[in-house]
């Protein structure tokens, strides 16, 4: 058995953070809470400069009785989070700055993403449902972090919804094992060809009901738009984003390990799935008015387009590359948008964005790049990772997904522009919303930067995406 621990230093570092936080943070005065952010800040450069090293040195492996896998998906997806971590910490400060819980807030979120980098790299059932409640819990108290009556009912539908679907998670785990009599995804790769097809069907969309939660995809959708809209909105953008990229490398490696020849049609269902959430998450969004909201839907409508990878994960040698490259991409878009929110906390609608070119160009300059990034418009990452997905879709014999996914994508820019329109129209009486602070404007300015390099550079990116996974 290889209990090699330093292939968790990334996991190891936010865990350690955390509990360190947890001590100190008992101690610290309210004005030295700061401490506890930049050790937050510090574990997740640690992590990140760790899966450097292991991708530089190619050192693929899987530890502890094979339960935990170390490989391509594994060090793009630690990286992907860790820097997402790091830019929503950053997003925090103004709004957690001498805060009472400051410290709990870091912690909260060192737990959370140590959850998720476990569910990247899961390689066995009891794991993948570790990571799920390790992602899990924290994030519910971080919803309601606020404690107002919008925050309250966040982190109540949150807990609801994930404690429903952990649950039946849960059974399937159950039936997945007595139909394959294994947790291993190794052990089951060989024993749920010949095993009951109802049991394997039964285990499997009951595992995929939990996951889909976590990704926020139709039809385990229905917490997003209220948690994104009534949490703080460095927490909105949380689980608009970490979230997805854990259970959705999670739901590959699963399928891609455990069942590629099973006679469950699994890929089709993903299909159905990827197809209802972009077109629910378009529909829903077209005359939203609240800009929380609005990203809300347009992260369901996301999901959609990366489930498309998943559908075709043992179909097309694109899958797996597209699936990581496009979860980075749209994890600094994404997080771009959510920062110019963040430093306007006063501009809830979109009319509240008027005049925002002429008051502040260098945010209504971010907001376009994301906002059409999320489009999909070049030169972003975005593009990029849709080119990859859509590719891969016509690749692996869904060439109506992905036609679906052309049509979701155009008239998704109805929406965005809708957001964008009040941007650069402006009258004399026009206001300029309070901003918030530095730093919240830095992770804009850095995340949009970020997305435009990463769809100018993708042809060097690309390939670090590429990489068998281990069984």
């Amino acid at each position: 058995m290889n209990e090699n621990l330093t292939a968790l230093v990334p996991e190891i570092a936010l865990l350690a953070a955390a509990v360190i936080g947890l001590l100190a943070g008992s101690w610290l005065p309210r004005r030295r809470q700061w401490i506890i952010a930049a050790l937050a800040a510090a574990a997740c450069v640690t992590g990140m400069i760790a899966t450097a090293f292991t991708m530089a040195e190619g050192r693929e492996q899987t530890v502890f009785s094979d339960a935990f896998a170390v490989d391509t998906a594994t060090d793009a997806g630690r990286l992907t989070v860790l820097g997402a971590l790091l830019l929503v910490g950053a997003m925090s400060v103004e709004r957690m700055r001498h805060h009472r819980r400051e410290a709990e807030y870091y912690v909260l979120l060192l737990l959370t993403g140590a959850g998720t980098l476990a569910m990247i790299g899961a390689n066995d059932l009891l794991m993948l449902f570790a990571g799920y409640l390790l992602a899990g819990v924290p994030a519910y108290a971080l919803a309601g972090f606020a404690k107002d009556a919008a925050g309250t009912e966040a982190a109540l539908k949150y807990y609801l919804m994930g404690a429903l679907l952990g649950t039946v998670m849960l059974a399937g785990i159950a039936t997945t094992y007595g139909a394959g009599h294994a947790t291993l995804y190794g052990e089951l790769r060989t024993a749920l060809p010949s095993a009951a097809y109802g049991l394997v069907a039964t285990g499997l969309v009951a595992l995929l009901a939990g996951v889909l939660f976590k990704i926020g995809g139709v039809p385990a959708h229905f917490w997003v738009p209220d948690v994104t809209d009534g949490a703080m909105a460095p927490v909105a953008a949380y689980v608009t984003t970490l979230p997805k990229i854990g259970g959705l490398i999670a739901a590959y490696r699963l399928l891609h390990q455990a069942l590629p020849t099973s006679e469950v049609n699994w890929p089709l269902l993903l299909a159905v799935l990827a197809a209802l959430s972009m077109t629910l998450g378009n529909l829903a969004a077209f005359f939203q008015t609240s800009v929380k909201r609005l990203l809300a839907y347009s992260t369901i409508s996301q999901v959609g387009y990366l489930l498309m990878a998943v559908a075709v994960a043992t179909r097309s040698d694109l899958a797996q590359r597209g699936l990581l490259f496009y979860l980075a991409a749209y994890a600094l878009t994404n997080l771009g948008a959510f920062a110019v929110v963040t430093e306007l906390p006063d501009a809830r609608t979109l009319d509240d964005y008027r005049g925002l070119a002429r008051h502040r160009p260098g945010l209504a300059a971010v907001l376009v790049i994301c906002l059409l990034g999320l489009v999909g418009t070049p030169p972003t990452g975005v593009f990029l990772g849709k080119l990859q997905v859509f590719s891969a879709a016509i690749d692996g014999g869904y060439t109506w997904l992905a036609a679906l996914a052309v049509t979701n994508t155009v008239a998704s820019l109805f929406y965005y522009l809708r957001w964008l329109a009040p941007v650069f129209w402006s009258t004399a009486g026009d206001t300029p919303a309070d901003a918030a602070g530095r730093w919240s404007a830095a992770v804009a300015y850095v995340a949009g930067a970020g997305s435009l390099a990463l769809g100018i550079a993708g042809g060097a990116a690309l390939p670090l995406t590429t990489g068998p996974l281990l069984p």
